[in-house]
């Protein structure tokens, strides 16, 4: 299976290398790094008339350098593309003394529930930033936004618009035919404003009206053509209840919150670049009238994160947990945080990534297997090394003493003697993996077949006499002076090295072993992307584990020798009953299908 298209890069390490803590330079980091040098923001100070940020951040707020801010909506669960945003808002801020401000944009009641905003705020916590006291809900500010658009009314730069949304969009006009005005654009602002004031009582039906701001329709940016900043919602919010009938479009409240909140660097995907010319011209009409004050918030795009095998968008993940194509959110296949959490991946892994594959203003695709090696650099370096038998057959050694038992030294990671030794039980009957015995070996087969000798891994050498279908077991005997750690070890030299768990002492586990959840490398590109699931991207097994696995906690992370990084899952798990999570393979298997 080719999973690389031309235009998927794989990056190095570049400026950042594993284990430096100095971040990767990037455009966004050299233009703070450039206002704070010129002073832009030193001398910055509340302005205009009080709204509710003043409440929350104090007057005057604290003495951060810079202030940036992380806004989702809470109508559903971070993806792995919020990580790259969490990491670059949270991260310039901790690195020049700043602020990052954590800011829900609700806006609109219809989507939004408590349970999406809780698991927000655990995710951001999880990935290792705290919001100290700068929480906030763009339902802080409905009351100064209300007044804002008062204020465009009656300066004459914002009306009411009573087109139907058909008539709207036909007048809007095309990427290159301007658009036409609105009937009702000449309306004075006096009675734009009664019609503004009854459509907040409530007195107009949904639809019927919308307040537009009054900017240019001939621009050749479709975004200036008197977008909507207001439209009437009859529906209750989660936060304010039934207070409001109206409520403020996105690209009017995010500006006012970025002004409000003094954020410095307002840092956004390029899908909203389009959207700055708007963005500016607001707050410039709101400073004019004295609502807002000046240096103004500075918005900066950069290229989101576009990742091979997966799917990001929002309406397609919701759309897998409606039609139960996975089992919710948090399914460890899903591309979201809560789903990558579970599955194993760590916060580390994340930081990592992000540096490695940077910020830039070009789109481009990420080959998932940057993300699995970020993955697998943290987890070598975080996790005790265990053993586990996934496909297990029976190894009888014949020549060892029934009932007899002993304990084999084991290093807990091999590269890190200072994590010690733990004792794993030897005894006769052994599990190992089922493809570490073949009948005919094929050319370069060191494992075990008849006649061979292999070494059991910090055990004894073993030679094969052969496989015994009736008891479905390998039949073997051992050399009794071969034990590793011991004089007589080194005396035999062999090339294979297999590892085993103790049938009488295993913990018999149900590890479950996860992939790409899609296998085109761009789902839904040439089809509907439900055509792409991967069939193959959950397999459940029973496997046989060395017992001290039995004891592990929700979360902690081992790798399984010879078979990759494994956790136990955070849900599932009970104690002393762990269930394991398949986080990532020792290699990159995929790119060799």
């Amino acid at each position: 299976m080719n999973t690389k298209a031309p235009n998927t890069r794989k990056p190095e390490a570049g400026k950042h290398e594993a284990g430096s803590n100095a971040p990767a330079s990037n455009f966004i980091r050299n233009i703070v790094e450039a206002d704070l040098a010129a002073g832009k923001w030193a001398a910055r100070t509340w302005g205009g008339r009080p709204g509710p940020a003043r409440a929350h951040a104090g007057s005057p707020p604290d003495a951060a350098k810079i202030r940036t801010r992380f806004p989702p909506e809470p109508n559903g669960y971070l993806h792995l593309g919020h990580a790259k945003s969490i990491l670059l808002n949270f991260g310039l801020a901790r690195e020049f003394a700043g602020a990052c401000h954590m800011r829900f944009d609700d806006t609109n009641p219809e989507k939004e529930e408590q349970e999406y905003v809780d698991s927000i705020l655990d995710a951001v916590r999880w990935l290792g930033f705290d919001w100290g006291e700068h929480l906030y809900y763009a339902s802080d500010y409905f009351d100064h936004m209300y007044e804002a658009a008062e204020y465009l009314v009656q300066a004459g730069h914002a009306y009411v618009d009573r087109q139907s949304a058909e008539e709207m969009r036909a007048n809007r006009g095309t990427l290159t035919q301007p658009g036409k005005d609105s009937p009702w654009r000449a309306t004075p602002p006096a009675g734009n404003l009664d019609l503004l004031r009854e459509m907040r009582e409530g007195r107009h039906a949904e639809g019927s009206m919308v307040l537009r701001a009054k900017v240019d329709m001939g621009s050749p940016n479709i975004n200036l053509r008197d977008p909507a900043i207001y439209r009437i919602r009859k529906a209750e919010h989660h936060r304010t209840g039934d207070t409001w009938c109206i409520y403020p479009m996105y690209t009017f409240a995010h500006p006012i919150e970025d002004a409000l909140e003094r954020i410095t660097h307002s840092v956004c995907t390029l899908e909203f670049e389009d959207q700055r010319p708007f963005y500016d011209w607001l707050l410039a009409r709101l400073a004019e009238g004295g609502l807002l004050a000046n240096p103004l918030p500075q918005q900066i795009e950069f290229a989101r994160l576009n990742l091979t095998n997966v799917v990001l968008s929002k309406r397609k993940l919701i759309q897998l947990v409606n039609e139960k194509h996975v089992e919710g959110w948090d399914d460890p296949r899903m591309p979201t945080l809560v789903g990558a959490r579970r599955r194993g991946y760590t916060p580390e892994g994340f930081r990592l990534f992000a540096e490695r594959i940077g910020v830039s203003r070009s789109d481009s695709w990420i080959d998932y297997g940057v993300l699995e090696d970020c993955m697998r650099e943290h987890l070598n370096e975080v996790a005790p090394r265990r053993m586990a038998v996934l496909d297990p057959v029976r190894l009888v050694i014949e020549n060892y003493p029934e009932g007899q038992e002993e304990l084999c030294e084991v290093p807990n990671h091999p590269q890190k003697p200072d994590w010690g030794k733990r004792s794993v039980p030897f005894s006769r009957e052994l599990w190992i993996e089922r493809e570490d015995y073949a009948e005919t070996p094929p050319k370069g087969y060191f494992r075990l077949f008849p006649g061979n000798r292999v070494r059991l891994r910090y055990g004894f050498v073993i030679e094969c006499l052969g496989y015994d279908a009736a008891s479905d077991s390998v039949r073997c005997t051992y050399l009794a002076d071969s034990k590793s750690g011991t004089p007589g070890a080194d005396a035999y030299k062999v090339k294979g090295n297999i590892h085993w768990v103790s049938a009488r002492h295993d913990y018999p586990a149900e590890v479950r072993l996860y992939d790409r959840l899609f296998s085109a490398e761009k789902p839904g590109a040439e089809r509907d992307f439900l055509a792409d699931l991967n069939p193959a991207a959950k397999r459940t097994i029973t496997a046989r584990l060395e017992p001290a696995l039995r004891e592990a906690a929700p979360e902690d992370r081992f790798q399984f020798e010879r078979h990759g990084y494994f956790v136990a899952d955070r849900i599932d798990s009970r104690p002393g009953a762990p269930v394991f999570n398949r986080a990532v393979t020792l290699r990159d298997s995929w790119a060799r299908a």
